[in-house]
């Protein structure tokens, strides 16, 4: 089970990171505004972190994400840079 809330907490921290596309249809962006900002992020987030995620664990990605050349397409842009940090800000 803490596996589940590792993957859950790296798919919605990507799902973040990169934001909503530039062709997103109206009901994406519906979704996105309802339920895609950082307030419901990091409410996931936290219940990921209660249900056996540790911290470490948390910042070791946010850092990978960073560092990795896998996510390399994720850094490229400035609004999923800025977009990373805020999720840092309130985590620490």
């Amino acid at each position: 089970m803490r596996e589940w809330h590792l993957k859950h907490m790296q798919e919605t921290i990507i799902k973040y990171v990169r934001g909503l596309p530039e062709d997103a249809s109206r009901y994406e962006k519906k979704l996105y505004k309802r339920y895609g900002g950082i307030i419901n992020v990091c409410k996931s987030i936290e219940y990921d972190l209660k249900h056996g995620v540790t911290t470490t664990e948390l910042f070791s990605f946010l850092q990978r994400i960073v560092t990795e050349p896998s996510f390399s397409e994720l850094c490229k842009n400035n609004a999923s840079l800025d977009r990373l940090h805020e999720l840092k800000a309130h985590f620490t």
